[in-house]
Formats: structure tokens, C-alpha cells, sequence
């Protein structure tokens, strides 16, 4: 995740269609009414983060319901998506003590079950590791976890062992008092040696699996977002860059990279598994073939953590290799680039 804890996915929990009859009413009162076992301030916390629909878009919860309205209520996990089974699966353990568990995740690990996804998850492992891990609020499924990362995102992530420390660390997260840094190759060569990316980032309206930045004058539908960046090194038609992100939204790096013009490379959603930059030699195509068939999606990696510890208040750094494929991804560039 490279992000805050936030879902990829929502699904439908209540669909509600406004009587003929129906006077205008805030969405938030509307549906107190309706449904009486969630809370006003639940309500209000679906509509701020875009998961209260009315006819198929997102409101705020001070919108009027009027007649015929199509209501629906999402949330980030399925209807019977509530039990997490604790699964023997091995995990890389980075550093560990009362409070809090560094891992780093491998590639093609989701980090916690979601649709399509109930089981081989980071947290399946986790709670079958560590017994007791703190439950976050009505997510049963995602015990102690405070962010998370992509399914095909490697590296570094904090899971809190203890309550005290799941909303000490989840505040640093929110206040943006911890530091991230990842690594990512990129298409193309960037124009400058560092930047800043900022836009705001919301779930696309065409595709609600995928997200996208939103401009000034479509205000509401994204969150503020945050990318700064630097080069490490180019290899003419790629780029790898080390992103510290100032915020957190969900894909925020792969979506920002998108919009000025450099997706990720072998990004499956944000269209980074294709030919972006370079040449038309059939060599060249069976060269990025054979890269794309090194890593199982996009070429990202959390590198790197630091955290203020939940009882200390020592200021901790952690860092994390980066995987083979990744490796392997970089050395075919660099001799590429200086062959060519």
C-alpha cells in the first residue's frame, strides 16, 4: 500500500431505492432511518471516503435524497467476507518485539482478504503466527494492520502487536509523521533529476477497481496526494526513481506516475505492461517480454520505513532488500543501456 490502510475493492452491503414520494432529505438522516443498526458517524465516514452512491456516484453526506434515488452503501470487504483462518504460511520477519512486527512481503501476496482473496493473505499468516493482534475497528480481517501495501508491491510493512500501539502507530500514519520510501522503475526517461508529483487522487468513475487524479474543478472526488521523487539511475528507456510519499492514498504511486506520463513498468492496471518507450526491433520486443516475465506486476518496492516506536519514542529505521526479480529487472536494464 503504498498507502494508508484503505480497500481496492467495495461491495454493495444496501441498495435502497427513494420512494416516489420522498422529500428531500440529507443521505446520512435518510438512511439512520432505514438503517437503524449503523451509526450516523459510520454513515458520514462512507461518504467521506467516497463508499455512499447515489445512482451510481459518490455523495457527500450532507446530499438531499430526492424521489427514486438508487441508494447504495459499499464497504471495503464482501457481505460474508468476516472470518480470518490462521494459515501456516511462511513469513520474512525483519525485526520484532513486544509492540510491533517488521515483515517484508513477497510479490503476489495480498496483505489481507478481500474479494477473490480469502485465503494466503498476510494477515492469514500473521494471526496464525502471533495470537492475539489487535482488531481495527470493524475490520475483522486486517488485525493489527496499520497500512498496507499492493498485491504485487514487495517489501517493507508494520503490523502493531498490541492495541496501544495499533492506534499510536496508525496516528503517526495519519499525521504523517512516519517516512516511506520506494523504489520503482518507470517508462521513460524523466525530464528532470527530481520533482513532485500532486494531485488529487479518487476511485475512477468508469472503473471502480482503479483510481485517478482529479483536477480543480472536479473537487470532491479525489483526496489530496503527495509524491516527491528523485532519480537513481536511468537506463534510456526506463527510469528508477526512489519516491518518499507525503501522503498516502491508495496506488498513489502508480497513479501519479500514470498521469504525467510514466507508469510503472509491468503495472497490469495502470497500463505499464506494454511497450511505452523505445524501439520497434523485434529484439527489443522479446527483450521487454523477457523482462515483464521476471516480476508479477509492477516493478515496486517499499524500501524503506521509519517510525517513532509506540513505547520508546526511539525514532526506528528499517530497510529491505530488494527481491531477485527486481534485481534481476535492474541488471538486464543496465546492460541494455549500455550496449545500445
Amino acid at each position: 500500500m503504498e498507502e494508508e490502510l484503505e480497500s481496492e475493492e467495495l461491495f454493495e452491503h444496501h441498495q435502497i431505492i427513494a420512494d416516489v414520494g420522498q422529500e428531500q432529505l440529507r443521505i446520512d438522516k435518510f438512511l439512520m432511518l432505514r438503517l437503524p443498526t449503523i451509526s450516523r458517524s459510520k454513515l458520514q465516514a462512507c461518504a467521506k471516503d467516497g463508499n455512499l452512491l447515489v445512482n451510481g456516484k459518490p455523495v457527500k453526506s450532507n446530499y438531499k435524497v430526492r424521489a427514486k434515488d438508487e441508494i447504495s452503501v459499499m464497504m471495503p470487504y464482501p457481505v460474508r467476507d468476516k472470518t480470518l483462518i490462521p494459515e501456516d504460511i511462511p513469513i520474512q520477519i525483519e525485526y520484532e518485539d513486544d509492540d510491533l512486527v517488521i515483515v517484508n512481503k513477497p510479490a503476489n501476496m495480498v496483505v489481507h482478504p478481500g474479494y477473490g482473496n480469502y485465503s494466503g493473505t498476510l494477515m492469514n499468516a500473521m494471526v496464525f503466527h502471533f495470537k492475539n493482534l489487535p482488531k481495527r475497528d470493524d475490520y475483522e480481517t486486517r488485525p493489527g494492520l496499520v497500512h498496507r501495501i499492493d498485491k504485487h508491491t514487495t517489501g517493507t510493512l508494520v503490523i502493531a502487536k498490541t492495541e496501544d500501539a495499533l492506534v499510536h502507530l496508525s496516528k503517526q500514519f495519519y499525521d504523517r509523521t512516519s517516512e516511506r520510501r520506494y523504489y520503482a522503475l518507470v517508462w521513460g526517461d524523466l525530464e528532470q533529476d527530481e520533482g513532485t508529483i500532486t494531485g488529487d487522487i479518487g476511485r475512477s468513475q468508469k472503473n471502480r477497481k482503479v483510481f485517478q487524479v482529479y483536477g480543480e474543478d472536479e473537487e470532491g472526488y479525489g483526496k489530496h496526494a503527495v509524491t516527491h521523487y528523485k532519480v537513481l539511475e536511468r537506463f534510456r528507456y526506463t527510469t528508477l526513481v526512489e519516491c518518499k510519499l507525503e501522503t498516502g492514498r491508495t496506488h498513489q504511486i502508480r497513479v501519479h506516475f500514470k498521469h504525467i506520463g510514466h507508469p510503472l513498468f509491468h503495472d497490469l492496471e495502470y497500463g505499464g505492461d506494454r511497450i511505452i518507450k523505445g524501439t520497434t526491433f523485434t529484439k527489443y520486443k522479446q527483450f521487454i517480454d523477457n523482462c515483464f516475465k521476471l516480476i508479477p506486476g509492477q516493478a515496486l518496492h517499499a524500501k524503506t520505513l521509519g517510525l517513532t516506536h509506540p513505547t520508546t519514542g526511539e525514532w526506528m529505521h528499517f530497510e529491505s532488500d530488494l527481491p531477485e526479480g527486481f534485481k534481476l529487472l535492474l541488471e538486464k536494464w543496465r546492460t541494455y543501456s549500455q550496449n545500445t
